[in-house]
């Protein structure tokens, strides 16, 4: 049985989770938390102290406790596909293929994944869902040395990064990201059930191995009621550069 700072702290989870306490709210106090669940202060601050440690919350010397971010955010710090992310923190990922086939690669395919212009690459759209909620549409450019082994991976696999690792060894080393916002067209709204125009957050980003070889890349759109990201930097350490609509555009011609 868990001990009950263990359940306590497994609540708030529950509830940051559900937003009833958004991101940026000021959590209750140690003394109306113990007496909303009949405990010492003691027990809520060892609750308290686990969400801390994993990020949820933050707190200053003699300041209420605020929410910094719920266990849907998935940091840029670390590269994991939508359904290790999931796994992670206990939710269930699907992903259902919507369309997929070869096409000639574009002057864009041929410059994100290092090949020849006309080159066949697979293209595959999916929905992917948490715990069947739609809240994410890839639409994914595979290189050509690895789409035929894509290609005949059921339509429902819940992860593809995962298949390729246990079918070939590939590991998808690194990421690079380029995040903005974008409205949701018409296919996007109906994939996604959400109104046409809804604000989706887009990351497009390049998969490669451990050797620099690109494996992917690929536009993915999240709706913003659903998912978050974010990023840790430090004064030494910042993996988050800022750029303006004009050099992203300069980066992809």
């Amino acid at each position: 049985m868990a001990a009950r700072h263990e359940e306590i702290a497994d609540e708030l989870r529950r509830e940051i989770d559900r937003e009833e306490y958004t991101v940026g709210s000021v959590l209750p106090s140690e003394t109306d938390l113990a007496a909303r669940y009949g405990v010492s202060r003691g027990t809520v601050r060892q609750a308290v102290a686990a969400l801390t440690a994993e990020g949820l919350i933050g707190s200053r010397q003699g300041a209420r406790r605020v929410v910094l971010a719920s266990r849907r955010s998935q940091s840029f710090a670390e590269l994991r596909s939508f359904a290790q992310w999931a796994h992670a923190m206990g939710r269930e990922a699907t992903g259902r293929v919507v369309a997929q086939g070869y096409r000639p690669a574009t002057k864009e395919d041929a410059v994100r994944l290092q090949l020849r212009v006309g080159a066949p690459v697979l293209h595959v759209l999916r929905v992917r869902a948490l715990d069947g909620e739609p809240v994410l549409l890839e639409r994914t450019v595979y290189a050509d040395w690895i789409s035929p082994t894509v290609e005949p991976i059921e339509p429902d696999c819940p992860s593809i990064t995962q298949r390729l690792y246990d079918d070939t060894g590939l590991v998808f080393a690194y990421g690079e990201h380029v995040i903005d916002a974008v409205a949701a067209g018409a296919q996007d709204a109906e994939l996604l059930r959400v109104r046409r125009t809804s604000p989706l957050l887009r990351v497009r980003r390049v998969t490669t191995t451990h050797e620099g070889r690109p494996v992917e890349w690929s536009d993915d759109r999240y709706r913003s009621d659903a998912v978050s990201f974010s990023v840790h930097n430090s004064i030494g350490n910042n993996a988050l550069a800022r750029k303006t609509a004009d050099q992203v555009c300069c980066l992809e011609s």
